[in-house]
């Protein structure tokens, strides 16, 4: 075997053995381990809740898109030139590069996240990639578009426009 291997290969047997050579270790009566560590733990676990729980604000100039089912996602950039929008969903922003579509419809796609933003004339549809490709939000619409029958600024309404 090659010592890489080998040192990983040992590397896991011993994580995998420690917490069985602790908790033999207590039912012998040895001491128990010392409380700094157990509060680095905590404070790690405290720290990782904290991350989890990141409320990022919403960027300046961001545009309301009302969906169905009474959620919202905003939207931050030209969507008729951008090559990447800012997406404020859920109390996060994403950045969204654009994804070149054949079909006319606005692509905008981040692998990282699997969010998948997808913009036709009458509305926008949000979808998470990472699975089953469940659809997050769909019927999306700007005040514009819902109240006085606008299209959406796609960058094929763009071209059509002259814009």
């Amino acid at each position: 075997m090659n010592k890489p291997l080998l040192a990983a290969l040992l590397g896991a047997v011993s994580f995998a053995l420690a917490g069985v050579s602790v908790d033999a270790a207590a039912q012998a009566g040895a001491p128990a381990p010392k409380p700094s560590t157990v509060k680095k733990v905590k404070k790690s676990k405290k720290a990782q809740a904290k991350a989890a729980a990141k409320v990022d604000p919403m960027p300046d100039g961001a545009e309301t898109w009302n969906c169905a089912e009474g959620t919202a996602l905003y939207l931050k950039g030209d969507m008729s030139r951008d090559m990447v929008m800012t997406l404020h969903w859920k109390d996060r922003n994403y950045k969204l590069p654009r994804v070149i579509t054949t079909t006319g419809a606005d692509r905008f796609y981040d692998t990282a996240t699997g969010l998948d933003l997808v913009v036709i004339p009458t509305k926008a549809m949000l979808f998470d990639d990472t699975g089953d490709r469940e659809r997050l939000a769909d019927e999306c619409k700007t005040d514009d578009m819902a109240h006085n029958g606008a299209l959406a600024p796609t960058q094929s309404n763009a071209l059509k426009n002259g814009q």
